[in-house]
């Protein structure tokens, strides 16, 4: 079994508390700070969980540079004061980068008792297999 540092434990909360910012920006009618406050934390927590050197390299690998462009360019509208087209960005960025992670956290999420038996009612059941299908959006 794998060892989890404390590091790594910091990192899950930070990267948690990161999204549950971002949610809370967006249903507060996209507030600025609280998805100021979200990346920040996120990115944080994500930098925590897999370390700084490894962080920098997933980011800005060659064939990711295009996503790392929207998700980073979403960030930075966001904070220059347009947060809804900053959002769209960051979003369509997120999904370019981490879309090669959908079919593991599916297939994972469907082992889970409660989560897994919602990922297998009729309409979500569609939309999960093709999350989690191992295509690249690159």
């Amino acid at each position: 079994m794998m060892n989890v540092t404390d590091f790594q434990k910091i990192g899950v909360g930070l990267a948690g508390f990161g999204v549950a910012f971002l949610f809370l920006g967006v249903v507060f009618l996209f507030d600025k700070g609280l998805l100021a406050i979200g990346n920040i934390l996120f990115i944080s927590g994500l930098a925590f969980v897999i370390g700084l050197e490894r962080t920098f390299r997933f980011f800005f690998q060659r064939h990711k540079l295009k996503a790392t462009g929207f998700f980073f360019g979403g960030i930075l509208i966001v904070l220059i004061g347009w947060p809804v087209v900053g959002m769209c960005l960051e979003v369509y960025g997120f999904f370019l980068l981490f879309s090669g992670f959908f079919p593991v956290a599916i297939n994972f999420l469907r082992r889970v008792p409660i989560i897994g038996t919602i990922l297998y009612l009729p309409g979500i059941r569609s939309l999960a297999d093709r999350l989690g299908e191992s295509n690249s959006m690159v």
